[in-house]
């Protein structure tokens, strides 16, 4: 409860405070419920400085505030967040909703709901995950490294990697990785959040689509 009351309220404050109920709509909630999760997981022990010294880095970074995982013998995973690029002069775009989705076959058995951020350090990262390339799972050619509880201090220092992943999750299983998940943009989300019908390209790069709504996040990552 307490957990939902943040995320309503952390949409309502990029508002001002002063909007009425009804502006509210499932695209400004995602905003805000990833402005929760990154200052969650930033304040979060088992990360400590890495996240900031990484986000002052990154390339891009890729916010999934609930990835579902569960199954029996077939497993699942879906979420919904915000990709956001930066240019080299430390400015981020605005957010272009995507969606995260994978399957699987094996002995697994569980539920798990997870906060995860991936923190894209470089060009190759971000184009593997705005062309979909992880569908394929290794043949992205992309390295993931993931950080959290148990992760040894030194992985920042790991040369070569393109994406690090932090995730906090509930439940019976563990990570949050991107092996095998089909990326996909979430046109009508786009659409609806921006007006017009925006290409992922227009909002990240050439950046002909921007919301200020999308300032507190923007001011949370940059931190």
């Amino acid at each position: 409860m307490q957990r939902l009351i943040a995320v309503v309220l952390t949409a309502l404050t990029i508002w001002g405070g002063s909007a009425r109920a009804e502006q509210v709509t499932d695209q400004t909630m995602m905003v805000g419920r990833a402005v929760t999760t990154v200052e969650r997981l930033r304040t979060d022990a088992n990360f400590g400085q890495t996240m900031t010294d990484l986000l002052g880095r990154a390339r891009a970074v890729l916010i999934i505030p609930d990835l579902v995982k569960g199954g029996f013998i077939l497993g699942a995973q879906y979420g919904t967040g915000v990709l956001l690029a930066k240019t080299k002069d430390g400015r981020w775009s605005g957010p272009a909703f995507y969606s995260v989705a994978a399957g699987s076959i094996g002995l697994q058995i569980g539920l798990q709901d997870a906060e995860a951020i991936y923190v894209i350090m470089n060009d190759g990262g971000l184009e593997a995950v705005v062309e979909n390339q992880f569908k394929a799972g290794a043949g992205a050619g992309v390295a993931v490294a993931t950080i959290g509880a148990g992760a040894e201090a030194n992985t920042t220092t790991n040369a070569g990697v393109d994406i690090y992943t932090f995730s906090k999750a509930v439940g019976l299983y563990g990570g949050a990785a991107l092996d095998g998940a089909g990326i996909l943009p979430r046109h009508a989300w786009n659409s609806a959040y921006y007006g017009g019908n925006p290409t992922p390209e227009d909002i990240l790069f050439t950046r002909k689509n921007d919301s200020r709504q999308a300032d507190r996040l923007r001011n949370m990552l940059s931190r």
